[in-house]
């Protein structure tokens, strides 16, 4: 799993705890903070899981010409 999914996760998490103190104590600024900081965060999820796709492919292209490579040589 990528830093990144793990890092937004908690992000958002944090972000979601904010906006609801905000919201209990009625801080307008606490509030718009935690939704802006809960937005990071799916930001920075999403971006972890390109990474971990990429990574997924690129390992499987390496399978596929590793396997294309035993082949050849038979």
């Amino acid at each position: 799993m990528d830093k990144n999914r793990v890092a937004g996760s908690i992000k958002e998490i944090k972000g979601a705890a904010k906006e609801a103190v905000g919201k209990a104590v009625g801080d307008a600024k606490l509030q718009s903070d935690g939704k802006s900081d809960q937005a990071e965060g799916e930001i920075q999820n999403a971006v972890g899981g390109v990474n971990d796709a990429m990574r997924g492919a690129l390992a499987q292209g390496a399978a596929l010409g590793a396997a294309a490579t035993i082949i050849r040589s038979s």
